[in-house]
């Protein structure tokens, strides 16, 4: 019996030190629920990442743009919450800084390195370190109805911000629309977004040596513009009230002539499920100011990044790698352009939107970054309220952008 017991003893003895079966980790991410990709695009992406990975399980979560950044902070807070999380491009400083999300510099290979676009790196770069992958590469273009501007007479879209004014003043004179132009104005990030298209095309800056330069010059030139066209009748009155996705359901009901709306935009008001608009929709690289510039577009790319909270880092990275890989991208280039440079000439990217690459590639190579300061999110808010006081009228732009620069930082 002796040989026995030893047999059974070095048995259990075994089975206690021997590894466990591969057990399934759960990954919880967090994206946002408006624009670009759709949450069924998501979840189809995740789908097919879970069928090549079946011992990673992902969670996900759709916000709101308005709620993304909030939320990742507070779940960082709790200590739990969230591996992968979605973030914008104004936020890497803040992030770096505050310790949010992990520095992925050595995780990026030579393929990513040399495969990915130059410009689309900025999206997750704060002081020569890398906090994620790009994953949106986007910028704001003017869209336009053909049909409309036809029937106005108008050959060609506006290459500047002054003869957008004069051809949405020419469609509103024909009895064609009362209000031609239509923007996404509420007092949340994306007039932000419009307001910096604007500020580069007059070749505005937001910071000089560390502080608020956008009362003057270009800055406050692009609001001026803004408070003029709405003034003036030409820019849809509840623009003010609008978020992009508002924009979207204006311009494809045909109750618009030109609009300022990421890639997404595209596809979607041409498809004729969604849009009355089907076929009739152009579009180009926002214009620019004569003597100053000839287009115009501001950085509104995002990111995937690793919380520094996460307790399976490996197994984000693998999610991200997959999420922002040229093959998922490539499936879905209909809603956000890809991030890598050759996909640019694979015709099942470009075809049947030929249009909008075109827009791409000079829209893409002229994008104007929002300010990258640890502070961003005090100096947005204070231009949004900036921006409010003045369309509304209750202070001029010149004096809403003082106290905004003197309250932003």
């Amino acid at each position: 019996m002796p040989n026995t017991r030893s047999f059974l003893a070095a048995a259990l003895l075994s089975t206690a030190i021997a590894p466990p079966a591969l057990a399934e980790t759960t990954l919880n991410a967090l994206f946002m629920a408006q624009a670009a990709y759709s949450e069924a695009d998501v979840r189809a992406m995740t789908d097919a990442f879970a069928a090549a990975n079946p011992e990673i399980k992902v969670n996900l979560e759709f916000v709101p743009y308005e709620g993304l950044h909030d939320k990742t902070l507070l779940a960082l807070g709790s200590g739990s919450g969230y591996d992968v999380v979605l973030f914008d491009v104004i936020w890497p400083a803040e992030f770096a800084t505050n310790n949010v999300l992990v520095d992925v510099t050595d995780r990026i290979s030579p393929e990513m390195k040399d495969g990915v676009l130059p410009g689309a790196w900025t999206t997750v770069e704060y002081d020569g370190k890398r906090y994620g992958m790009p994953w949106i590469l986007d910028t704001k273009y003017l869209f336009y109805n053909k049909d409309i501007l036809a029937q106005a007479g108008i050959e060609a879209p506006p290459a500047t911000w002054a003869e957008l004014a004069q051809q949405a003043q020419a469609i509103k004179e024909k009895g064609l629309l009362e209000h031609p132009i239509v923007w996404s104005w509420a007092q949340a990030e994306a007039a932000i977004c419009d307001y910096t298209t604007l500020v580069s095309a007059y070749g505005g800056a937001f910071l000089l040596d560390g502080k608020p330069a956008f009362q003057t010059d270009g800055g406050l030139e692009a609001l001026q513009y803004m408070v003029d066209s709405y003034n003036s009748g030409l820019t849809n009155p509840n623009s003010k009230e609008y978020l992009e996705e508002d924009v979207r359901r204006v311009f494809q009901n045909g109750e618009a002539a030109f609009a300022l709306n990421w890639t997404y935009m595209y596809n979607l008001a041409n498809d004729p499920k969604e849009s009355k608009v089907a076929g009739k929709v152009g579009v180009v690289p926002a214009p620019g100011v004569e003597g100053k510039s000839t287009v115009s577009a501001v950085n509104g790319s995002m990111g995937l990044g690793i919380t520094t909270t996460s307790q399976h880092p490996d197994e984000a990275w693998s999610y991200i790698t997959f999420m922002t890989s040229q093959a998922t991208q490539n499936a879905y280039a209909r809603l956000s352009l890809p991030i890598w440079a050759s996909s640019y000439d694979d015709p099942a990217v470009t075809a049947g939107q030929e249009d909008m690459i075109a827009a791409a590639k000079t829209g893409l190579a002229a994008m104007y970054p929002r300010p990258t300061t640890p502070g961003y999110q005090e100096m947005s808010a204070a231009l949004q309220q900036a921006i409010q006081e003045a369309l509304l009228g209750q202070a001029s732009p010149a004096d809403a952008l003082a106290q905004a620069a003197e309250g932003g930082l």
